[in-house]
Parts: structure tokens; sequence; C-alpha cells
């Protein structure tokens, strides 16, 4: 096990973009993102000195309580299945634990709900799991639904595509919607959408300064996208494309004009540059693991993503590892009672 001081970064960073299970929330970079925390770096090397598996762990201070929180997200980076390489970066975030005073260390893989192998090697050395019904319970989400590229042609893809699916692409298309990759001038129009779609769908939206700072840190690993209909920006995405994997991180749609299809051919664009980069999947990101329910409103999201025609995914969930239970209770007790006070401070506003 080896902590890594940030002269050692690019070697870090170089071996995580190379790796299958390379993700880009294990970069370095994504810091620059989550700036409000600190981070640290920890490997494992083979007898020649070659990095085997790396973990980027985001350092999260409690306030009150002078105590942290470790998180690795979507990490580690290594072969999920040895458990020499695992043992081992646990052995540096148990290190880390103790130097800043960590009540607790939680990672969430993107390792498959059946892979039980893994399940039991994490919970051999010590991992409490945890995982919601709907999927959303956890900090990424459970259930992605992934289109996987497989190395065929943009004709061969599109051919594949839900013929509903096909036809609403042509049907903006037909109406004259462009969609172009802009720059950070164009973010206010983003966050303008964004809200429109947050109110709508119900959910938290951040603000401009998270993206300007996505946008820096990533640079050509990450794009923003808008749809223009009639000159007017009517959807916008911000997208990943590292490792191989394009991913769909964040998604708005204006309320107006979603008669002329821009969503499916912001897609059908991204979609388009995940294949020119040579990446192997294109993933759309979080559904609701509930879609049986129909009269749900989170259930459009998950039949807008089908109609690509890919592969529903249930990861297994979060795994924690807890070093002061009874810290952790009053931690969370004092979660709950924030998010209540929250939801009266906007119920008063109103």
């Amino acid at each position: 096990m080896e902590i890594l001081s940030p002269q050692q970064y690019e070697e870090y960073n170089k071996f995580v973009e190379n790796h299958k299970c390379s993700e880009f929330m294990q970069c370095t970079d994504w810091h620059k993102v989550k700036n409000n925390w600190r981070q640290e770096v920890i490997v494992s090397r083979n007898e020649q000195g070659d990095i085997v598996g790396g973990m980027h762990i985001l350092i999260q201070t409690v306030p009150v309580f002078g105590c942290t929180f470790l998180y690795a997200p979507r990490g580690p980076v290594c072969d999920r299945h040895d458990e020499k390489v695992l043992a081992d970066l646990k052995s540096g975030a148990d290190f880390l634990a103790k130097k800043y005073k960590s009540y607790m260390f939680k990672m969430d893989p993107d390792v498959l709900a059946d892979d039980e192998e893994f399940k039991k090697i994490a919970e051999k050395m010590g991992f409490e799991l945890f995982a919601g019904p709907d999927g959303f319970e956890t900090i990424q989400a459970r259930f992605n639904y992934k289109l996987y590229l497989n190395n065929r042609t943009e004709d061969e893809i599109f051919a594949h595509i839900n013929q509903k699916c096909r036809y609403n692409v042509r049907v903006a298309l037909k109406h004259g919607v462009e969609i172009k990759v802009c720059g950070k001038e164009y973010l206010d129009d983003f966050i303008k959408i964004m809200r429109v779609t947050g109110e709508r769908d119900g959910f938290i939206t951040r603000d401009k300064d998270y993206f300007e700072r996505m946008l820096d840190a990533l640079g050509d690993h990450v794009r923003l996208y808008m749809g223009f209909y009639e000159g007017k920006p009517v959807s916008g995405a911000i997208t990943t494309n590292y490792g191989g994997k394009c991913c769909y991180v964040y998604g708005a749609s204006d309320n107006a004009h979603r008669n002329v299809m821009p969503n499916y051919l912001m897609q059908w664009e991204m979609i388009k540059w995940a294949i020119e980069t040579g990446c192997y999947v294109y993933d759309f990101q979080g559904v609701s693991g509930n879609i049986t329910d129909t009269s749900r409103p989170i259930y459009g999201l998950y039949r807008f993503k089908k109609g690509f025609n890919g592969t529903l995914e249930e990861y297994a969930g979060e795994f924690n590892y807890i070093y002061n239970k009874p810290m952790k209770n009053i931690v969370d007790l004092g979660v709950i009672v924030n998010k209540k006070l929250r939801k009266l401070k906007k119920k008063l506003k109103k």
C-alpha cells in the first residue's frame, strides 16, 4: 500500500484512464469539481513496482463534530476479485481514517448485484452493504441504463434502436433542431433549463459554479451539449468521455417545444461522440429500480432511455466500513434533521 504525493498523480491518472474498470470520478481532476473536499490517492503495486490497483479518496469534514467521512466514488479501480489488492487498498483507507479521524469509509464500485464473489470479499473485510429499492437512496444511482457499442458502426447502432426512438430522432431533424457542443458561455441557458427540469421532475439542481468547475477540470473529457429550436436553447446535457466510457451525467429540457423531440436527437449526437472516440459503452446513467409502476413520474425517464435498446444494470450498492458507530449514528441523525429543516425553510418561502 502506498499513499501518493501530488507529484505522482500523473502516473495514477494514466493507470485509471487505461484500466478496464476506469471511472472519471476516480481521476484526481475530479477533486477540482468537489473542491470543498480534501483528496488522497491510495495505490497497490506489484513486485515490479507497477500500479495494479488504485483508489481516489474524497475526504469531507463533518461540521461541529470534528470528524470526517471518506468516500471513493465508483472506486476502487482494480481487478474487483483480487482479494490481495483489495485488502491492500483497504489498509490505505484505514491509515487515512486514523489520519483524518474518520467515522466511516464508503465505496460504491459498479459491480453488479449478482457479483457474489466481490460481495463475499467485501463482507470478509468488514464492509456493510447498503442498497435501497429504488436505486436513488445511494449517492450514485444503483440502476444504470447502458448501451454497449461493441465496435458497431453508427448505421448498425441506429438500426438497432427502437423504431419509435428512431422516428423521434428524425422528427427533430425534420423540424430543424440543432445540437451543438458549446462552451461555458451557454451555462446560463443550461442552468435556466435545468431549473425548469428540476421543478418539473422534483429534484434539486446544482449551481452554475459547479458546472463551470466540471468543464474546466475535465477538459477534453467532458462536453456541454445544447439543443436549439428556431435559434433558441430548449435542451442541454453534460456528458463525460473517459476511459472508454461515455456517461450522460446531467440533462435538462424545457417545457416548451418538447414536441420537436430535441432530447432524442441530443442523445443520438452524444452516442455518436462515443462511437467516434472508440468507447465500448454509452452510459445513460441512473433510472429507478421500480420499472413496473408506470404511474410514477420517474418511469418516464426509464421509458425514454429504454427506447435506445440498451441494457438495464443493477449494481450491488454502497459498501460501508464503520470506524465509529456512535458517531455515525449522530451524524446520520444530523443529516435527517438538516433535511427536514431545509424542507421547512422551502415551504416558508412559498
